[in-house]
């Protein structure tokens, strides 16, 4: 299981939220330095992968795509990177600084034929679907604040047929599309443990690799996690809390 550590930025600064909500950001900036000093620093610590996640970019506030291409250029490890990404230009602009998978959230779902062509301009592995979902197992977009779903004709009317992991699952892996971030965000930045049901029905579809994120407090969780079967973990909070080092992290389960 590759374990990668999260950069979260806003306002060109290393935060971590709670649950999503921007209000509850929490700045890192003082113990971990900028975001490249950071960056450098889990490349250190043995990290093979990096997840960055644009706050701005998700929340419509500008970007920090210059801090991405800096890190991208300055640290020799391959970087994901998701938020605000919500059109084919952006994705090249963004695969242009250097980095290697794109993460897509809400675009996955309005735009499908467009994931399909960056995933064929820049390879099978270079799109992620994000699959956020809520406590009852609902795949949440526009900053998690809305449900996705389909219209389908029941009786003579259409009506929005929401979509949960399982389906959204099929119709990805449908297309061909089969690397997939599953977060809880119920769990996202509580430290509080994994939502282990949910990627425990995930792991089960054939072709589908799995990255799992929100809840992880402890080396346990992680351990968890492993036996479950995904095939990685983002570490946020945990790390930047100092409730475990990526080093002891990496020696109890990882596989870089």
């Amino acid at each position: 299981m590759q374990l990668i550590p999260a950069i979260d930025l806003m306002d060109g600064k290393i935060v971590r939220l709670t649950r999503g909500n921007a209000n509850t950001a929490k700045s890192y900036e003082r113990k971990f330095g900028t975001p490249v000093q950071a960056a450098k620093r889990w490349y250190d610590e043995g990290a093979g992968k990096l997840h960055i996640i644009d706050l701005d970019a998700a929340f419509g506030n500008g970007n920090n795509h210059s801090v991405i291409s800096q890190i991208a250029s300055e640290v020799p490890l391959p970087i994901q990177v998701g938020g605000g990404i919500r059109s084919v230009e952006i994705a090249t602009k963004l695969f242009k600084t250097g980095i290697k998978q794109v993460i897509l959230g809400s675009f996955a779902f309005s735009n499908t034929s467009a994931v399909i062509k960056i995933r064929d301009k820049f390879g099978a592995d270079s799109v992620i679907v994000a699959l956020d979902n809520n406590k009852e197992g609902k795949v949440m977009t526009q900053g998690w604040k809305t449900p996705r779903g389909f219209l389908v004709k029941r009786n003579r009317h259409f009506v929005l047929s929401e979509l949960n992991v399982k389906s959204a699952l099929e119709m990805f892996l449908g297309l061909g599309i089969t690397r997939f971030l599953i977060t809880s965000i119920v769990s996202d930045g509580t430290l509080t443990g994994p939502d282990l049901e949910t990627l425990k029905i995930a792991v089960q579809y054939q072709n589908a690799k799995i990255i799992a994120a929100g809840g992880i407090g402890t080396l346990n969780d992680l351990v968890a996690l492993k036996k479950v079967g995904v095939e990685g973990a983002v570490i946020g909070k945990a790390l930047y809390e100092g409730r475990f080092t990526l080093k002891q992290a990496l020696q109890k389960v990882g596989e870089q």
